[in-house]
């Protein structure tokens, strides 16, 4: 009957570890837009860097 203080033991690490990780969402509504904004306008720069690249290729064809 020893198992008492082992899950009480596990139960505090367990409970410290919850502590110590950053909730999943930590920021507010408008600076969760602002960031999904800035990865679409990086995202349609590579696109459009690719695309000019591929007109490139294709020109000199």
């Amino acid at each position: 009957m020893t198992r008492g203080n082992q899950r009480e033991k596990a139960r505090a690490k367990n409970l410290k570890k919850e502590q110590s990780q950053k909730s999943k969402n930590s920021m507010t509504g408008s600076q969760f837009q602002k960031s999904k904004e800035d990865a679409a306008a990086i995202m349609r720069d590579k696109q459009r860097q690719a695309d000019e690249r591929r007109a490139a290729e294709a020109a000199k064809k």
